[in-house]
């Protein structure tokens, strides 16, 4: 679906900058249990994002990176290209952690059993460093604390556990 749409700015700290999409379009790409879609702004950046409702329609949030990347400014005309993500976790999975969750049976079903955001919020960690060894080190850390806390994910002693495998890296 193509949709032309103008960028927005919420004027409250919360969310920033993003794209309104009317009543007619959201009805046509989510429903209540599926509003996660791929998003190609003006041809040029792809995003695996949310619809998030508001009042009868929705919206999709753009981040600055993208934002600078396109050289948008609020009240910009954009052409969106969307689809519904039917990806299993809607984030890539980085080949790197795939391959530490199919070692470690354990910690892939603790993830498994993870809210869908909390999910993707792991995937994020990995996808947003480039190197490979990096991915593999913090899909390491990532294991290692499903399985010490039991899947029972905490975002703070995860941070801690994945400084403490950066710091065991550099030592080697």
């Amino acid at each position: 679906m193509t949709i032309e749409t103008t960028l927005e700015n919420f004027d409250w700290n919360m969310w920033g900058y993003h794209f309104p999409i009317n009543a007619a379009h959201t009805e046509q790409l989510s429903s209540v249990a599926h509003r996660r879609v791929v998003c190609t702004i003006n041809g040029q950046v792809t995003q695996q994002c949310a619809l998030m409702p508001i009042d009868d329609g929705s919206y999709i949030l753009i981040n600055k990176k993208n934002r600078e990347k396109l050289e948008l400014n609020e009240g910009d005309k954009v052409v969106l290209e969307i689809e519904k993500d039917e990806s299993e976790y809607g984030l890539p999975v980085p080949d790197s952690f795939r391959f530490v969750m199919d070692d470690d049976t354990e910690a892939f079903e603790h993830f498994e059993r993870l809210t869908p955001g909390k999910q993707r919020s792991l995937l994020y960690i990995v996808n947003k460093v480039k190197s490979t060894d990096k991915q593999i080190n913090k899909a390491l850390a990532i294991a290692a604390h499903l399985r010490e806390v039991n899947g029972k994910l905490d975002f703070k002693k995860l941070n801690e556990k994945i400084k403490a495998f950066n710091q065991r890296d550099q030592l080697l």
